[in-house]
């Protein structure tokens, strides 16, 4: 540059990419290890950092970025840790396309949008996406609320919708899947309209899994939004009514944002037979002391041998009697007199001190029951020692004959 056969005759030399603030940044910390970085200058900073390879300024600057990640920006900060495909343009960003990315304000940090154009990643960072990912698993209704999640891009968007670990509802995922469309049909100067959302979505619409939701979400929802075919509404609403269910286009594996190890308790100390089945639910109410997420039941088979049974399981907020999950399933027993594990589509948050009632409808032939029931069962973490404590109770009403004494619905499934 100063110096050889090629050195400039001018006297000043043009850097057009580089912000000043980030490249007098760069010069105090070459000169004095001094590291002056903020929430205006870190994103530049960043990228001259990298430009001119100085890796150690490189890490306070990603370690600022984790320590300022939040779910507000974690989509915006994802967007450039180029864990995806770059978009072919030269990796030299103007001035003011850089300038864009970047908040006026620390309260603003990292939200201002940016244009079609600079959606290339300028920083290969996959420590800092996969704690982006991370963030947005555990902030999931925070994140796709936030305003930079409608400016993310195609490929970001693909990526976080094939997460198993997304802490969300699915119909409110496509609902935000619907804003971020009808953001990318402006930015491609196309009309919004349910044709041209579906176009833009791509694949990302077949990440959508539709079969999570209940039958009245999707009703009211994504069957009326246009954006699926008459083909794909029909085959959808056959998933939810008919069994056994006829195979759907689109993932019915749930999304489970829970870590940690599964437990579960059983109620009863003994099995007897024949526990006959006409239509009404098995009922029984319960309360915990603590938060816990309800993954499932474990329910008694037949006595006849191996069956297959249909079942409906819920909980029900007994309060309110609001169904806070519930599931239209079956399952293959072998004729023992094991329980059989029954799923709920999503966890269902349970808290501590409030009365709740697990519900079964089964339809199939006799099967085994519990008896000698525990009115509280306790179960308690062979790591850490935690307890958790199970309080149950008879649900009275239209009930198929469980109590706490005898009956069905003897074990549930949960994380802590």
């Amino acid at each position: 540059m100063f110096n050889g056969g090629m050195a400039t005759t001018s006297t000043e030399i043009e850097l057009p990419d580089v912000e000043p603030a980030a490249f007098l940044a760069l010069l105090k910390f070459l000169y004095s290890d001094e590291v002056q970085i903020g929430p205006e200058t870190v994103m530049t900073t960043l990228y001259t950092a990298k430009k001119y390879a100085v890796p150690a300024l490189e890490a306070h600057c990603v370690e600022f970025l984790k320590k300022n990640l939040r779910a507000d920006n974690a989509f915006m900060l994802l967007t450039q840790a180029a864990l995806f495909p770059w978009k072919g343009r030269d990796d030299r960003c103007e001035v003011e396309e850089v300038r864009s990315l970047f908040p006026v304000t620390g309260e603003n940090l990292f939200l201002r949008p940016y244009s079609q154009d600079t959606r290339a990643r300028l920083f290969d960072e996959p420590q800092l996406a996969s704690l982006c990912l991370e963030n947005i698993d555990k902030n999931t209704s925070d994140a796709i609320n936030a305003e930079g999640f409608t400016d993310i891009d195609l490929d970001t968007l693909v990526a976080v919708l094939e997460r198993d670990t997304l802490g969300i509802r699915e119909v409110r995922l496509f609902n935000a899947v619907v804003r971020w469309s009808e953001a990318e049909c402006q930015r491609q100067q196309l009309q919004v309209i349910p044709e041209n959302k579906r176009k833009v979505l791509g694949k990302a619409l077949s990440l959508i899994r539709f079969p999570l939701m209940t039958i009245e979400e999707f009703a009211a929802g994504p069957a009326q939004s246009g954006i699926l075919t008459d083909r794909e509404v029909v085959s959808l609403f056959l998933h939810f009514t008919v069994n056994p269910k006829p195979r759907v286009e689109f993932i019915d594996r749930p999304r489970c944002c829970l870590r940690g190890k599964e437990c579960s308790i059983n109620r009863f100390q003994q099995v007897e037979s024949r526990w006959g089945y006409s239509g009404t639910s098995d009922r029984i109410r319960f309360s915990v002391n603590k938060r816990i997420f309800v993954v499932g039941f474990g329910l008694y088979g037949s006595i006849h041998g191996p069956t297959d049974y249909q079942v409906n399981i819920q909980i029900i907020h007994t309060d309110s009697n609001t169904v806070l999950g519930q599931n239209d399933t079956g399952f293959s027993c072998d004729g023992s007199s094991n329980t059989f594990r029954v799923m709920f589509k999503e966890p269902v948050e349970i808290l501590p001190n409030v009365n709740y009632t697990a519900c079964a409808t089964l339809k199939g032939p006799d099967s085994h029951y519990g008896t000698k029931g525990l009115r509280k069962v306790i179960h308690e973490s062979p790591t850490t020692g935690a307890k958790t404590c199970f309080t149950f109770c008879y649900a009275a009403g239209n009930n198929n004959g469980t109590s706490v004494e005898d009956g069905q619905i003897p074990e549930i499934i949960f994380y802590t």
